[in-house]
């Protein structure tokens, strides 16, 4: 199998940038809405150091890349106290969704960018090519994997909040347990989840090409 390093490396600096302002959203929106559990804990910053998980930010990543997957994954989460958030579990449906919505908007500027000028098909070469064809598909990716509504998902939160008292108990005895159901479906199901997201992408750059007129 060939591997380019310097594509690894490009990954890598695309998948923390990406993490860091996902993350970031989670906790600004948490702070506008009461809650500083976020920025007491240091996690309102860039420090790539306070969000990255060693498995899910770069294993994850690098390895679905090898393997020619979509690259998908994920970062610490921020800690939140919800008790101190407007509007209860409305309020942390909100910080929940800012995180994958960031990831969208990120994917959008980019391919608007990389459409515009061209560097997205490789009318300035094939690097920059490679870099916002991922910049689009690794926000993707990660939004729509964070979208998942598995506990501590993104996707869990935003569900919780619309769901009826049985189904949010169910919920929270998963909390426990779901990251550990994450990674042993991720491990058991990776073409299942390679699928799901293929076609999810592929509807969104649908309506970003739509957007765009193309």
């Amino acid at each position: 199998m060939n591997v380019n390093i310097l594509y690894i490396i490009i990954i890598l600096v695309i998948v923390v940038g990406s993490v860091i302002l996902h993350e970031l959203s989670h906790g600004i929106v948490a702070y506008w809405l009461g809650d500083h559990t976020a920025k007491d804990a240091g996690r309102l910053t860039f420090n790539p150091i306070k969000h990255i998980d060693p498995y899910m930010s770069i294993l994850v990543p690098v390895v679905l890349y090898i393997l020619n997957a979509p690259v998908f994954g994920g970062a610490k989460p921020v800690p939140i106290n919800t008790k101190n958030l407007k509007w209860k579990e409305w309020g942390m449906a909100l910080v929940a969704a800012a995180g994958p919505f960031m990831n969208f908007i990120l994917a959008f500027i980019c391919f608007l960018i990389g459409h515009f000028t061209g560097m997205l098909y490789g009318s300035f070469g094939e690097l920059p090519a490679f870099i916002f064809t991922e910049l689009v598909f690794i926000n993707l990716g990660f939004m729509l994997f964070n979208l998942i509504p598995i506990p501590p998902l993104d996707g869990s939160r935003i569900l919780y909040a619309i769901s009826p008292d049985f189904f949010r108990d169910v919920l929270m005895r998963l909390e426990q347990y779901g990251i550990f159901i994450v990674y042993l479906m991720i491990f058991f199901f990776s073409e299942l989840f390679s699928h799901l997201i293929i076609n999810g992408m592929e509807a969104i750059l649908h309506f970003f090409y739509w957007i765009v007129g193309a």
